[in-house]
């Protein structure tokens, strides 16, 4: 064998070698479907998380806890699911498709979005009763809505919304863009839109708080990767974050 032969061999194997380490770093990602309410937290710790481990991707995707716990009852495949309520996870646990019991890792409150300036002069709750009023809320099948319906018991009102949405996201948008005069949103949203919109305390929001619970999925390729999400959204890090974006503790 010539030495430019041996010369080749040598430089081909740290070559070869370093793209199948290439090739199976890749070959580890992570789906988790996530309540629309944590779209910016989760967007931040999933780009901090692939940035401390080279070679794992998070690919995230939001919706209404419903919609997404619907997905995954009919099939989609994902790793992790955080939701925005307790109600859509015990329906998947019966369902045998989590890993062991759902962890909470957050708590959330509702509070009243208006359009810049409150051009409907709105100052609490029992405002947004108003015929003249347009209020928009989420419908009563996703936790934001639910969580609306219970408001409207323990304080006695009844609302007449122009719409429900299927995500606080869409209910936020319907108040940024002019639509409505005011949204029932988690108190999250309301920080996370800045000066796209104003917040109005509601005290009894207080006593409706919704819990958000983060389970591993049963039939998970990618068991110790999507444990090691959770662990990493349990941890002080994502405690960290989240608090950031106003949510409470567990």
């Amino acid at each position: 064998m010539s030495r430019n032969a041996v010369a080749v061999g040598s430089l081909a194997l740290p070559l070869l070698l370093s793209a199948c380490a290439g090739q199976s770093a890749e070959d580890t990602s992570v789906t988790v479907f996530a309540a629309a309410s944590l779209r910016a937290p989760f967007t931040e710790l999933a780009d901090a998380y692939e940035a401390r481990n080279p070679g794992t991707a998070v690919e995230l995707s939001f919706a209404g806890s419903s919609d997404l716990a619907t997905q995954l009852l009919e099939g989609a495949p994902a790793d992790v699911f955080a939701s925005a309520d307790t109600r859509s996870m015990v329906g998947l646990s019966e369902a045998s498709l989590l890993q062991g019991e759902p962890v909470v890792f957050a708590t959330n409150h509702l509070e009243i979005a208006v359009p810049p300036g409150n051009p409907a002069s709105i100052t609490s709750f029992v405002d947004l009763a108003d015929d003249a009023v347009k209020t928009v809320v989420c419908a009563e099948r996703v936790p934001c809505g639910a969580a609306t319906a219970a408001l409207e018991e323990l304080i006695g009102v009844s609302l007449a919304p122009v719409s429900k949405e299927s995500s606080v996201t869409d209910v936020l948008g319907k108040v940024t863009s002019g639509e409505a005069d005011a949204g029932l949103v988690y108190a999250t949203d309301v920080l996370a839109a800045g000066d796209a919109v104003e917040g109005i305390t509601v005290p009894e929001a207080a006593s409706v708080l919704s819990t958000y619970p983060l389970a591993v999925l049963a039939d998970t390729e990618e068991n110790e990767a999507a444990r090691a999400f959770v662990t990493y959204i349990t941890g002080d890090v994502g405690r960290t974050v989240l608090e950031a974006a106003g949510f409470g503790a567990p």
